[in-house]
């Protein structure tokens, strides 16, 4: 046998080569690094075959050393077949024990005692420099620990996470206490991880900046085993993190912001009667904001208080209250007052969707905006609009003294009037009927969010939530909770979006709006009459031109 340095391209393949599964692209990108950087520590076997070398042993070397593209390598030169190649090329691949992880460990952080740095170590195993400071770490865990890792009984990585995390001393406290006993192999590594598990708070959530933690004197650590590329920052300091969350909230709260207590389940704590804003919020909403107890993250939450009621109006309410003995039990409704907030909230951001993205013909808008200055919520008063977005949208339209004749600009500003009049929302300001007319007649309907969820199925009432359920071939359960969860579970992945939310109007709301619409009728049959009861036209005037409205004014001044 011979030494010889010989270009690896002329090397012919192994034709009985035993191994033909390939080991994978990444362990061939790693072996090429590795050849790169130190070249070939173990030679290929060859033997001669006339003019020609073929591979007994080492194909894989052959192969990254091509790709290397190194000149050369040497190769160790065999004379003939003695019919024992196969059996050399098999032994090489089988017969050879791979090194131990604690083995690799420890072996890493000796290469930096010989001065080798960590990218320098990382370039040779073709390895990122994280996963060497990673292995760095773990090779740093108590040595008696280490030592029986080595004979084969390998915590889970999130156990050897929380291990590696802490000082030397405290492992080898809780070693000394959850160490193996005489005649046992194994260790409970999950008592040894709780016993040194401290809670974490990630950097990611932190809102603070470098004044704080410098104020409040936060350390953060890097998690190695999270994936490369994103923030693994952590700190163990708990009361410190959310001390400098908390200093950070105080003094960045917007105008309309303000700090929430926590509740029992560490939720923010609304006020006595606010509502919650499940839709978008608008600029006049509050915003409460509060620290998440769990996981440290600043979460807040729009709200809207409900304006005070007036003395008249209480007083009224009093006078027109009356007590009967004979009044029928109350039923829970199908639907909560937070349900319907919730449905109006949904409900009205659907809307303004619609408004914004859907085909609207220019004859149906116009309709729309005639529809809408009929909603409940518009009070249209003579000294003329008082909201600021509706003076700025009436501007945009109002170019150089002229109203403008740019259709698109026109269709913009129809649209976003609509979107501000229009609301669902129960209540003082709901444009009631015109908005679900509107809704349906634009198919708001496609942009309401899926309902199948623990929050709005718990607003429904134990005969609405099975009937919903039903709806879905799900049948009721003994309890309503039962049936949210399996209708929940049923609509995964899906879209439901509960009958009575559409826009569309019921044959019984239909009905209701009919007979209001009578009533109204009658009430205003008299309304345009003069005393002696003839009829006033709007615009006529009286004898002297004047108009006749200006003269009763004049009469009653």
């Amino acid at each position: 046998m011979e030494l010889r340095h010989v270009d690896p391209r002329n090397l012919k393949p192994n034709p009985n080569n035993p191994r033909h599964t390939a080991p994978g692209e990444h362990a061939d990108r790693q072996l090429v690094a590795n050849i790169q950087k130190i070249g070939i520590t173990q030679p290929p076997v060859v033997r001669a075959d006339g003019d020609d070398l073929v591979i007994v042993a080492g194909d894989r070397r052959v192969r990254a050393a091509i790709a290397a593209e190194l000149p050369e390598i040497i190769v160790l030169v065999r004379g003939a077949d003695d019919g024992a190649d196969n059996l050399r090329s098999l032994s090489e691949n089988v017969a050879r024990a791979q090194m131990g992880p604690v083995d690799q460990w420890r072996a890493i952080e000796a290469l930096i005692s010989y001065h080798w740095t960590e990218d320098a170590i990382g370039d040779a195993l073709a390895l990122p420099v994280r996963t060497i400071k990673k292995l760095r770490l773990l090779a740093h865990i108590h040595p008696a620990i280490l030592d029986h890792i080595a004979k084969g009984d390998m915590p889970q990585e999130s156990q050897l996470r929380i291990i590696a995390a802490v000082g030397a001393d405290e492992q080898a406290s809780v070693w000394k206490k959850h160490k193996p006993k005489k005649g046992q192999d194994t260790v409970t590594w999950l008592d040894v991880a709780r016993a040194l598990q401290k809670r974490r708070i990630y950097a990611k959530h932190a809102k603070f900046g470098p004044d704080e933690e410098q104020a409040f004197g936060i350390v953060w650590e890097d998690d190695l085993f999270e994936q490369d590329g994103q923030d693994s920052r952590y700190t163990t300091q708990v009361e410190a993190y959310f001390a400098a969350q908390t200093a950070w909230l105080e003094a960045n709260l917007p105008k309309n912001g303000v700090l929430l207590q926590i509740d029992e389940y560490g939720q923010g704590k609304l006020p006595p009667k606010a509502e919650r804003v499940w839709g978008q919020s608008r600029k006049s909403d509050t915003v409460g904001f509060y620290v998440d107890p769990r996981e440290g993250s600043v979460k807040e939450i729009a709200y809207r208080l409900p304006k005070a009621e007036t003395k008249t109006a209480k007083s009224g309410a009093r006078a027109g209250a009356v007590e009967t003995a004979s009044e029928p039990t109350r039923t829970r409704p199908e639907i909560t007052q937070k349900g319907l907030a919730i449905i109006g909230d949904l409900r009205t951001d659907a809307l303004a969707r619609a408004l914004a993205e859907n085909e609207i013909d220019d004859f149906t808008l116009l309709s729309l905006l005639v529809v809408a200055f009929s909603a409940e919520n518009v009070d249209v008063k003579a000294s003329g609009y008082s909201a600021p977005l509706r003076r700025g949208l009436t501007r945009r339209l109002a170019v150089e003294g002229r109203i403008t004749q740019e259709a698109a600009l026109v269709r913009k500003a129809a649209r976003d009037m609509l979107a501000h009049v229009l609301t669902c929302r129960p209540g003082y300001h709901s444009s009631g009927v015109a908005a679900r007319l509107i809704g349906d007649a634009i198919g708001a309907d496609a942009h309401l969010p899926n309902m199948a969820t623990e929050e709005f199925l718990s607003s429904l009432s134990k005969a609405a939530l099975e009937k919903a359920a039903a709806l879905h071939s799900v049948l009721p359960r003994p309890r309503a909770k039962e049936t949210r969860a399996a209708l929940i579970d049923q609509l995964a992945g899906a879209r439901f979006v509960l009958p009575a939310a559409r826009f569309a109007l019921s044959e019984e709301e239909i009905a209701n709006q009919l007979a209001r619409a009578a009533e109204r009728a009658e009430e205003d049959e008299g309304e345009g009459q003069n005393v002696d009861g003839s009829d006033t036209e709007i615009g006529a005037t009286d004898e002297d031109g004047d108009p006749e409205e200006d003269q009763q004014a004049e009469e009653f001044a």
